[in-house]
C-alpha cells in the first residue's frame, strides 16, 4: 500500500514561529524539531537551498526526529541554476569562477552535508528546483542530466517552474530515463506563469506534489505576495482523485503556502481528508 504523508516546506519560517502554533516552551531549536515531528511525518528542509548545511546540522534534524520520518532536501540554489549571491556561498569558494569546477565542489559539500540523514534513514528525496528561465531543450535537458549525474546515488525529484515542460511529451519519458520523480504542484491556473497540475509518474518510489496556494500574484511579487493562500477543504478535496492515481511506495504531499500557520492547517486538512487512506498513527498528533 501507498504510504501517503502530509506535511510543510519548511519547519522555521518566521511567520510560523511567530503565529503561535508552536506552544511555549518548544520555540528554540530542538522543540521546535520535536514539536513538528510529533504532528508531521514528513517536512522539507529549504534553507539548504539558500545556504550550504553543515553535518552538524543535518544530524541534529535526525537525532530529533522518529524513525520513519522523512526530510525532503532542497537542493543549493548554484546547482539548479538559480542565481546565487557570493555570500552564500563558503568563503573560500567565493572567489571561484562559474564554472563546473565550482558545481562539482559544491555539489561535494552539499552531499557531505546531507549524508546524515541518508545513513540515519531520514532522507526522502533531495529536491531540484529549476528557475523559470530553464526553458525545454537541448541545453537544458543537458544541464538538468548532469545534475543528476552528480547526484547518481541519491534520490532525486525535479521541479519545473516553466510551464513548458509540462507541454512537452518529452518530459515524463525524460524524467523517467533519469530516474527522477517528477514534483507536481498546485497553483492559482488563470496566470501567464501557471503551472499545470500534472501528477505524472517518473519512478515507482516516490512522488512529490508541493502546494503552492493560489495567490494572483504567483510568479510576480514578494515571497509573501506569491505565497499567501489560505487552502479551503473543497480546494484540497479537488486533489483527492489526483493523489489516488499516485501508486508509488510513498506520497509526499508538502504545503509552500503562507502566512502564519496556513501551510500546517492546510496540511492537517488535508491529513483528515486523506484519514480513511492513512495508516492509524498518521491522522492524528502523538
Amino acid at each position: 500500500m501507498t504510504r501517503i504523508l502530509v506535511g510543510t516546506c519548511g519547519w522555521t519560517d518566521p511567520a510560523l514561529v511567530s503565529s503561535g502554533w508552536y506552544p511555549r516552551g518548544r520555540r528554540d531549536a530542538e522543540g521546535r524539531l520535536r514539536h513538528y515531528a510529533d504532528h508531521f511525518p514528513v517536512v522539507e528542509a529549504d534553507s539548504p537551498y539558500y545556504a550550504l548545511p553543515s553535518a552538524r546540522t543535518t544530524r541534529s534534524w535526525a537525532d530529533r526526529t522518529p524513525d520513519g520520518f522523512r526530510f525532503d532536501v532542497k537542493a543549493f540554489s548554484l546547482l539548479t541554476g538559480h542565481p546565487t549571491r557570493p555570500a552564500a556561498l563558503p568563503a573560500d569558494l567565493r572567489g571561484h569562477p562559474r564554472d563546473e569546477g565550482l558545481l562539482t565542489e559544491a555539489w561535494t559539500r552539499y552531499a557531505e552535508a546531507v549524508d546524515p540523514l541518508r545513513g540515519a534513514g531520514r532522507l526522502g528525496t533531495l529536491l531540484f528546483q529549476f528557475p523559470p528561465s530553464l526553458a525545454p531543450g537541448p541545453d537544458a535537458e543537458s544541464f538538468v542530466r548532469a545534475a543528476r549525474e552528480r547526484a547518481r546515488d541519491w534520490p532525486f525529484a525535479v521541479e519545473f517552474r516553466h510551464r513548458a515542460w509540462w507541454r512537452s511529451p518529452r518530459t515524463t519519458a525524460f524524467l523517467k530515463d533519469l530516474d527522477a520523480t517528477a514534483v507536481g504542484v498546485d497553483t492559482r491556473q488563470d496566470l501567464p506563469t501557471s503551472l499545470p497540475p500534472d501528477t505524472p509518474v517518473t519512478t515507482p518510489r516516490l512522488a512529490v506534489v508541493r502546494f503552492h496556494g493560489r495567490s494572483p500574484h504567483w510568479g510576480t511579487g514578494n515571497k509573501e505576495d506569491r505565497f499567501r493562500h489560505t487552502y479551503t477543504p473543497t480546494e484540497l478535496t479537488e486533489w483527492l482523485p489526483r493523489i489516488r492515481t499516485l501508486d508509488t511506495e510513498e506520497v509526499h504531499l508538502l504545503f509552500n503556502n503562507c502566512c502564519a500557520d496556513a501551510a500546517a492547517q492546510a496540511a492537517q486538512t488535508m491529513r483528515e481528508l486523506l484519514a480513511p487512506r492513512l495508516p492509524a498513527q498518521q491522522t492524528a498528533p502523538r
